[in-house]
């Protein structure tokens, strides 16, 4: 028997679908490392021996910019979070398992179908300069500058029970901007849980249903969900297009929409993605059933040094380096200083300042030209090395669905040269007919971007953030090409060269958690600021906890606050919402770091169809004491009614009555709440 499994790791909860030559079915599948797969695998190898390895199992990531970070091992990756933190990778990898235990444990004899269809208001290039740089014959085969075509997996049951959906569809998840501090699965998480939602029986809790809904990543590389486009957001003139610069300056050039704020805006992106879905998944008259085995390949490859044949004669990859326009940033989070995108020349001030760390060889400068190096990555190994050189390359089988996970962001151009080339290779000589090619992107390691050779001439931030220099994409069209041929000749290939796991090695600024402590008077749990007894539903009520650290016990499966409905005929409290709802909020802060006080704030936006009735908040948590010991914590609001206004909008009225009932019931002093309780 051949087993598949693949996992779609969004920042809330795992999805994997474990797919067997006789019987598919579904259940669970971020950036993706080195040390993230290898520890995934030993977990898998702990349990199932050798029914799992690195050849069949494939982890993808959506690559939301708003999850946590410090888990992925190589040095540059890690600066912004202060190094590596372990608690990270720990519950991802402990996540990532249970999710493919759970499909493991749950495949029953089925059937996959695919179809396809198009999704137009969704995206747009953020490199619109780079993107008119590659030719124009190729360019004018297609209609738009971006992939609109949403390709989605039916999985269902032989009795026709659905089982799951996975879907693959181009666009970045950056519709949370970057001031963004909250973890999220941003526009694809969203679109996933509405699915999830629709599919599982009524009440059902993110990621509790048996239904599994995954919106993953393809060739998302220059494609904005921003689709109201730069502004200048000083002046509201649109940017300078070839350097997306404002008088000079890219803080100021900013892409948004289509809402009115991130979070709509989010909304609004994931709600498009969710209705294609639907309806592809639902039309099944223009589905196909898959049919045929199971089947993988893999190989590891050095893609600092691997050969490269074009037309134009043989060329290497390079060791890694970033340029000048990676500090740019883009229009979905512009970077910091003077650096501004499209630049194809080097300072002197930069040069000096880059060279404190490392002066690139000439070699490497002819390498990446027309690059100007600032960071040369590929250079410097100390204290260990700053950017990955073994990529992963792999390819999977469905019977005429090939899925192929890259190690990396690639551009839309790249990314149909990509399957062109590799569904011609594997169509060719009577190989698979009608083969439909899904590219999976960051997928088992992460490598940054890889552009086409005329955008890399460009130098916006994608092409300066390709580190492995300007034939990369079709280094990687080129391996796949020869993994193809592998699958239809039943070859067995080498293995490459071995991933590297520094996880025992990487450097660890972030101070761990030395104590918990609570205010004079309080006790961990307590309720410092509770919700209006009165709420409306389209309003926000929130509660205030002293709290311990999350980092004490990141309750893997658990959650930091519930909102919880009263039943008035059991009497019992049933658990409504969790942190993985999109309508509630958990926002810590450390009040002071001396006596180790900490504040947990609770919001939840209470959805226009919520029941009228008597609901309240929670908060769990976990302390640490001066001893060391870890101790869990429990804290509920006052219970607080929740109506629908009876115009339909909120009006003064009904403020003015609610701040009467407040008014009624003023909090309690701590000095009472201490000797008397709440």
């Amino acid at each position: 028997m051949r087993h598949l499994a693949a996992n779609d790791y969004r920042t809330q909860s795992p999805h994997s679908f474990a797919l067997h030559t006789d019987h598919p079915a579904a259940v669970s599948l971020k950036e993706i490392d080195n040390t993230l797969f290898i520890n995934v695998i030993e977990r898998l190898q702990a349990e199932y021996g050798d029914v799992y390895g690195y050849d069949n199992v494939m982890l993808s990531g959506t690559h939301t910019h708003s999850g946590p970070g410090g888990y992925l091992q190589y040095l540059l990756f890690d600066i912004t979070s202060l190094g590596f933190v372990h608690e990270t990778l720990d519950a991802m990898v402990e996540g990532i398992f249970q999710s493919i235990k759970r499909a493991h444990e749950s495949t029953v004899p089925g059937r996959v179908y695919v179809s396809s269809g198009d999704l137009l208001e969704a995206s747009i290039n953020r490199s619109p300069t780079g993107y008119l740089n590659n030719p124009l014959e190729e360019r004018l085969k297609y209609q738009h500058d971006t992939d609109k075509t949403m390709t989605l997996l039916r999985l269902e049951a032989q009795d026709g029970t659905p089982l799951g959906m996975v879907n693959w569809f181009a666009v970045h998840p950056t519709s949370m901007n970057n001031t963004n501090t909250l973890i999220s699965g941003d526009n694809k998480g969203y679109a996933s849980q509405l699915f999830e939602e629709a599919m599982n029986p009524a009440g059902s809790l993110p990621g509790q249903g048996k239904f599994v809904g995954a919106f993953a990543q393809t060739n998302c590389g220059d494609v904005s969900p921003n689709t109201q486009g730069p502004r200048c957001i000083d002046t509201g003139l649109p940017c300078e297009l070839a350097s997306s610069t404002c008088n000079g300056r890219v803080q100021n050039c900013i892409a948004s929409g289509p809402g009115k704020d991130m979070v709509e805006s989010t909304k609004i992106i994931g709600t498009m993605q969710f209705d294609k879905a639907w309806e592809l998944y639902h039309n099944t008259s223009s589905s196909t059933l898959l049919s045929g085995p199971v089947q993988y390949v893999r190989q590891t490859i050095d893609m600092s040094n691997f050969t490269v044949n074009t037309e134009n004669g043989t060329f290497r990859t390079c060791k890694p380096a970033l340029g000048y326009s990676f500090a740019a940033g883009t229009i979905d989070g512009p970077g910091a200083f003077d650096f501004s995108q499209g630049t194809t020349e080097s300072n002197p001030f930069w040069d000096m300042i880059s060279g404190l760390l490392h002066t690139p060889s000439q070699e490497q400068i002819s390498c990446h030209a027309p690059k100007p190096i600032l960071l040369d990555t590929g250079e410097i190994s100390r204290p260990y090395p700053w950017h990955p050189k073994v990529m992963d390359t792999q390819m999977g089988l469905v019977g005429q669905l090939a899925i192929m996970p890259v190690p990396g962001e690639f551009t839309t151009m790249c990314g149909r040269r990509f399957r062109d080339k590799v569904a011609n290779t594997l169509t060719s000589g009577g190989g698979i007919t009608d083969v439909v090619t899904v590219l999976a992107g960051l997928s088992n390691v992460y490598s940054h971007y890889i552009t086409t050779w005329e955008e890399y001439q460009v130098q916006r931030y994608e092409a300066a953030s390709t580190i492995f220099g300007p034939h990369s994409c079709q280094a990687y069209i080129q391996q796949y090409q020869t993994l193809a041929t592998a699958l239809l000749n039943n070859e067995v290939l080498a293995e490459g060269p071995s991933m590297p796991d520094m996880s025992y090695s990487v450097i660890t600024l972030l101070p761990g958690v030395f104590f918990d402590g609570t205010p004079i008077g309080s006790a961990f749990g307590d309720v410092i600021a509770q919700p209006y007894p009165l709420a409306y539903t389209g309003e926000t009520v929130t509660a205030k906890f002293v709290s311990g650290h999350p980092r004490n016990d990141v309750q893997l499966g658990g959650s930091f606050l519930t909102v919880e409905f009263l039943n008035d005929t059991t009497g019992a409290w049933q658990v409504v919402a969790t942190d993985a709802n999109w309508e509630t909020r958990f926002i810590w802060d450390r009040v002071s770091s001396l006596l180790g006080t900490s504040l947990a704030t609770v919001k939840w936006d209470i959805p226009d169809n919520t029941p009228e009735g008597t609901y309240r908040l929670t908060h769990t948590g976990h302390y640490k004491t001066l001893l060391r010991n870890v101790d869990q914590y429990y804290g509920a609001s006052s219970s607080f009614k929740v109506v629908k206004p009876l115009s339909g909008n909120i009006n003064n009225n009904e403020i003015n009555t609610r701040e009467t009932i407040v008014k009624l019931e003023p909090p309690k002093p701590w000095w009472m709440r201490l000797f008397f309780g709440s």
